[in-house]
């Protein structure tokens, strides 16, 4: 039976290999306990026991603190999102009845709707509230 045990375990740690959740090797490991367990009976229900106890253990132990190590790192906001809170110069008055204006951010021209769905006359200045689709979302200063 500890071939069996061995095969699985070699199951789950080509499956570890191939995906990035590290979930896969505790079962791997509890499958070498198991064929350890193997070694001193036969019995089918003592090893599977054996193998579910030290997975589902080593899985909780260890969770947290490899959690503490995995890359966190924040997202980091880029392309459209960068205009959000920046002042923008109306170049065509936004009109929420027949949805169309734009506005100059920096170098760009981007076109917005009014966030509170009211008229935005041309040369008014705005801030850039949201992104919605392809439209910046823009409110009078």
């Amino acid at each position: 039976m500890w071939t069996i045990w061995l095969i699985i375990a070699g199951i789950f740690f080509v499956g570890e290999i191939m995906t990035v959740g590290f979930l896969l090797f505790w079962f791997g490991f509890g499958s070498l306990v198991a064929m350890i367990v193997s070694f001193f009976t036969s019995n089918i229900i003592i090893q599977t026991s054996a193998f579910l106890i030290v997975s589902i253990i080593l899985l909780f132990i260890t969770k947290p603190f490899v959690n503490k190590f995995v890359n966190k790192t924040p997202t980091v906001i880029t392309n459209a999102y960068n205009i959000i809170g920046k002042k923008a110069i109306v170049l065509e008055d936004i009109d929420p009845i027949q949805s169309k204006g734009l506005v100059k951010i920096g170098t760009e021209t981007w076109s917005a709707e009014s966030e509170s769905d009211r008229k935005i006359l041309k040369d008014t200045e705005v801030e850039v509230t949201a992104i919605k689709g392809v439209k910046a979302v823009v409110r009078s200063l």
